[in-house]
């Protein structure tokens, strides 16, 4: 039955791109301060029977509705602010527990459409256990011609964090996020990307930078391709956040980090 809901998730996320479109991948606000979450629409919303929703989910719960625009309710809290095609949640006086993935959604009689969504992280995700660490192909797995799989794996934060890559300074894509919980309630995340071996192997510096508040503050790893690798030991709890997401991908070693020193301190 779990499945079944998580698939259907799955398919509203996907198909809703082609109506609704949030142009907010993050959005970072201080405690206390208003969060402001937009949304837009080639149709007009809340016009002709259609009516705007948001959802939010968080790490390890399902979907929950928090606000529907058709209603007056906990207005001091949230609402929404239409202006013809475009439509924004106002969460005020935010807190941490507001953060997590926001979706627009319009409904038409028996349709239900979401957009692509919008990470809100209010705070500061970044706590005493916090480490960040990248993984990067193993030499001896680079035989055959093709792609190359690195990831960045962000341990012990109590909320969503903003992870993207560059190659020796020009930004790509944000890449592929999975997570899971730790026994003690913190989150781990791992982003993965794929490059062309040639890429990888070209000498150029693969930088994972992690953002975890709106200050600015953030942590930057380097992984770079080098002919042998380490031979120390990866950290047990590393070892099964990777296992858990790279079942059946290239063998990993750890590259350019100290893993006797994780907890390396934020630059500014």
């Amino acid at each position: 039955m779990l499945f079944t809901k998580y698939l259907l998730w799955s398919f509203m996320v996907v198909r809703v791109q082609l109506f609704l479109h949030q142009l907010q991948p993050f959005l970072f606000v201080n405690i206390n301060d208003t969060a402001k979450i937009q949304c837009s629409s080639k149709e007009q919303l809340l016009a002709g029977g259609v009516t705007a929703q948001w959802y939010r989910r968080r790490e390890g719960e399902a979907p929950m509705l928090i606000k529907s625009c058709s209603d007056n309710q906990n207005v001091n809290k949230v609402a929404c602010i239409l202006e013809g095609h475009n439509l924004t949640l106002a969460i005020y006086n935010a807190q941490r527990n507001d953060s997590g993935v926001y979706y627009c959604t319009d409904s038409y009689i028996i349709f239900l459409t979401f957009g692509n969504g919008s990470t809100l992280i209010v705070g500061d995700s970044y706590t005493t256990s916090s480490w960040v660490l990248p993984l990067a192909p193993s030499p001896h797995s680079l035989l055959s011609p093709g792609t190359a799989d690195l990831a960045c794996v962000v341990h012990g934060v109590s909320n969503p964090v903003q992870i993207s890559w560059s190659i020796s300074g020009d930004l790509q894509e944000q890449g592929l996020t999975r997570s899971l919980k730790a026994k003690d309630g913190s989150l781990v995340f791992i982003n993965r990307i794929s490059v062309p071996v040639a890429t990888w192997t070209s000498g150029k510096n693969f930088t994972c930078d992690v953002k975890f508040n709106s200050s600015g503050k953030s942590v930057k790893k380097i992984a770079r391709y080098i002919e042998a690798h380490s031979s120390e030991c990866v950290p047990q709890t590393l070892r099964y956040a990777v296992a858990i997401f790279l079942v059946g991908q290239t063998a990993y070693a750890q590259l350019e980090v100290d893993s006797r020193n994780p907890n390396q301190s934020r630059e500014q």
